[in-house]
């Protein structure tokens, strides 16, 4: 059985992380409205990532016999100065995230929740992964430039990108 504290922790997480997708899903259609498609299928997958991290933290917030209670997602940033603005977003949300999450992990040494703890690794190493990856754009679009080539080839590139469900926990 999950303790009330974690349980709290747990879902005030899975709002964050809807967020994030629905952040995403913003982002999306920002570069969809620049026809950028490959900018497009990088949030998309992205968009589908975050929605896999929410629903397992709600599948295990409820396998540990807890009480899921959504609550409202606030409305997400609509409008960026481009490409190299969105990922600078992108990796300061992440970066929260991580923040986020090594505070949930917190709450579950608090309360020497060891299945949450080792739950959560994958979370964290995720996180490792998501940073990673937001930072080699984000390095990319900062030696690009103002160079609408080098911009059109990075997105025929993010074009590419393809999700894979993940196996959490």
């Amino acid at each position: 059985m999950i303790c009330e504290r974690m349980e709290k922790a747990f879902l005030e997480q899975i709002n964050k992380e809807l967020f994030s997708e629905y952040l995403y899903l913003s982002m999306k259609a920002y570069f969809a409205n620049l026809n950028l498609n490959g900018f497009v299928n990088w949030m998309d997958v992205q968009v589908q990532e975050e929605r896999a991290h929410a629903m397992g933290m709600f599948d295990y917030v409820l396998e540990r016999g807890g009480k899921v209670e959504l609550e409202a997602i606030n409305k997400p940033q609509t409008s960026w100065n481009g490409p190299l603005d969105v990922f600078k977003a992108v990796l300061a949300h992440e970066q929260f995230i991580t923040s986020s999450i090594n505070a949930l992990m917190d709450v579950a040494e608090e309360t020497k929740d060891r299945a949450a703890m080792i739950f959560l690794n994958w979370y964290l190493k995720e996180q490792v992964e998501e940073e990673a990856n937001v930072g080699n754009v984000l390095a990319q679009l900062e030696l690009i430039g103002d160079d609408k080539n080098a911009l059109f080839a990075l997105d025929k590139e993010l074009s590419t990108r393809t999700f894979v469900a993940p196996v959490i926990g």
